[in-house]
């Protein structure tokens, strides 16, 4: 039960995303509208879905584990993704780049990318991803349903909007 002095939980919103993927890029817009328009009543979460025809992605997703570990996930992935031709070109580096000009630990962020350290949770979220038929990115969860932005982003933020709009208030047991 929700009353005035347990504050809702969050709506989420899964993001089944690649950081070498142009589409991603093109999300980005979608995914700073809704953080202004909901702020904290909606909460974002990034899933790894790297696709195999980005050769660095996997690399990326490993790396915004361990910004997310340093304390930088979401600022990491979108700088990230500010840089998919680079990223595609130039591979590792610019994680490490990105890394650094955002304070982060970028010789930790090497050895996370050496050790796999987060290997298993961006294999994790891939298996998840498969399991519930994402194919393609983005794809984004709400509210039970799955929405592929992979071929066309058209209406999906207004989309979004309408399925969060919609859902009943959760109470922080509910989350």
């Amino acid at each position: 039960m929700n009353d005035a002095t347990t504050p809702a939980a969050p709506a989420v919103l899964e993001v089944w995303c690649e950081l070498q993927c142009p589409d991603c890029h093109a999300a980005l817009g979608d995914l700073r509208a809704l953080r202004e328009r909901y702020g904290d009543r909606l909460e974002i979460r990034l899933r790894h879905f790297p696709l195999a025809k980005h050769h660095h992605a996997y690399a990326a997703a490993q790396a915004a584990e361990e910004a997310l570990d340093q304390g930088v996930g979401w600022p990491f992935v979108e700088a990230v993704l500010d840089r998919v031709e680079e990223l595609g070109r130039r591979g590792e580096p610019v994680l490490l780049e990105v890394a650094a000009e955002l304070g982060l630990d970028a010789d930790e962020m090497d050895t996370a990318l050496v050790d796999g350290r987060h290997l298993l949770a961006v294999d994790a979220d891939q298996a998840e991803g498969k399991a519930i038929g994402v194919t393609g990115t983005p794809t984004y969860v709400v509210g039970g349903r799955r929405l592929d932005g992979g071929t066309s982003q058209a209406g999906l933020r207004e989309l979004i909007e309408e399925i969060v709009d919609g859902l009943p208030a959760r109470g922080p047991s509910d989350a």
